[in-house]
């Protein structure tokens, strides 16, 4: 059985809504690295439909020549929350209907390897709700932004289990719930 890890950008006041705000800090390698460690040990992503929505055209046409990500992106199984998408042409994706708890952990369940979700806030509170996330990555962006859809909504705790911190001034913080 494999986990759920949560890769989120975050800002200082919790804000992940359209994280366009982070083109404003350099993307240090070691940022990659990290990403590119949560992606590596997983089977396939479980996207939102918004967020599976946006990243579709964003990705779809990338090569591992335009980002390190897209050979990942692209081949790996992708999994769908969402009661409106009719069909998935992205390639090597799967509709898996509305959320549903148990469909999410019967998914995982039956995994070999993890999965992966970024973005998809409504999805990531379903599931945080539920006890079916593993872990969360944020990469905290020190900036607030006063007004925007936030990750956390309900009281939780987590147990800190790793920081980074790059030259930007961006914080990896790895969290178990």
């Amino acid at each position: 059985m494999g986990k759920i890890a949560v890769h989120e950008f975050i800002t200082l006041d919790g804000v992940i809504e359209e994280p366009r705000w982070s083109a404003g800090y350099p993307f240090d390698p070691k940022m990659g690295e990290a990403i590119g460690g949560i992606m590596g040990a997983s089977e396939g992503l479980l996207l939102g439909r918004r967020t599976f929505e946006m990243f579709a055209p964003a990705w779809s046409g990338r090569t591992a020549e335009d980002d390190p990500g897209a050979p990942f992106m692209n081949e790996s199984t992708k999994y769908v929350v969402s009661g409106t998408l009719e069909h998935a042409e992205w390639k090597n994706s799967t509709i898996l209907g509305p959320y549903s708890a148990d469909v999410i952990r019967d998914l995982k369940a039956r995994l070999d390897g993890d999965l992966y979700v970024s973005g998809s806030g409504m999805l990531v509170r379903a599931m945080l709700a539920d006890g079916l996330v593993d872990e969360v990555h944020l990469f905290v962006y020190p900036l607030t932004l006063g007004a925007g859809q936030r990750l956390f909504g309900d009281p939780a705790k987590f147990t800190l289990a790793g920081t980074e911190a790059y030259e930007s001034g961006v914080l990896h913080l790895t969290y178990l719930p």
